[in-house]
């Protein structure tokens, strides 16, 4: 984990809206979760455009953000046919924590 990068990533009220939305897909996103493909439920995550539509960006400037977010380890993602679902990346996130406490 990059501090720094972990840092730009969530200086954006909407990323760190998408970071929150994902804590809880069942409760942001109720009707993609009831029609996830049986092998991205195991796992979760939520689709791009399901994102795109809660976040009211468009589908690049959404792409970007994850992209970003991605780069920084906070999201994980998985492919299913043309569909790339995103879900939080627990163990990057539990590093931040303790970054914070431990260092700063």
């Amino acid at each position: 984990m990059e501090p720094i990068d972990v840092f730009k990533a969530l200086s954006n009220e909407t990323r760190l809206n998408i970071l929150k939305w994902l804590k809880e897909p069942e409760k942001h996103f109720p009707k993609q979760q009831a029609h996830l493909p049986k092998e991205v439920s195991i796992k979760g995550g939520v689709c791009v455009g399901d994102i795109q539509e809660k976040a009211q960006a468009s589908q690049s400037t959404v792409s970007h953000y994850l992209n970003m977010m991605q780069r920084a380890g906070l999201l994980e993602s998985v492919r299913y046919g043309q569909w790339t679902y995103y879900r939080r990346n627990e163990e990057i996130l539990h590093q931040l924590a303790h970054y914070l406490d431990t260092e700063i």
